[in-house]
């Protein structure tokens, strides 16, 4: 039999093996490892905000551009609302809606009409943004 050989596995490296492994590295080459896993993960948070803010920016955009486009069909609205008003046709509508009779016009009072005060199709208040 062979002295010095058994099934047993080795026994396990003294405590002070693995300083001995990293006083075999070089300084530098470890100070490089740590600073490029650092700059790895400044690198994905920087990358993973950037895309965060495009995402964020993309659809702030979008509602401002659709805000806008509502409000300039508010202002087209206004705008066709104060040039209707100023049409003589409108302010004869108007006069009418408030019980004015033209001067050459008759007055005939259907038994079926509305009571006095109660505003018509045409008379009723046009709500505008």
């Amino acid at each position: 039999m062979l002295r010095g050989v058994t099934d047993l596995p080795p026994p396990p490296p003294p405590r002070r093996d693995w300083w001995r492994r990293l006083q075999r590295l070089p300084l530098s080459m470890i100070l490089a490892s740590v600073l490029l896993g650092l700059g790895i993960v400044q690198l994905t948070f920087q990358l993973g905000n950037s895309l965060y803010r495009t995402t964020t920016w993309s659809r702030d955009t979008q509602d401002t551009r659709a805000r806008i486009q509502t409000l300039e069909r508010d202002v087209q609205e206004l705008q066709d609302a104060v040039q209707a008003a100023q049409t003589p046709e409108r302010l004869r509508e108007l006069a009418r809606c408030r019980g004015w009779v033209g001067t050459s016009e008759q007055v005939v009072v259907s038994r079926a009409a509305p009571a006095p005060g109660t505003p018509t199709e045409t008379c009723k208040t046009l709500r505008v943004p």
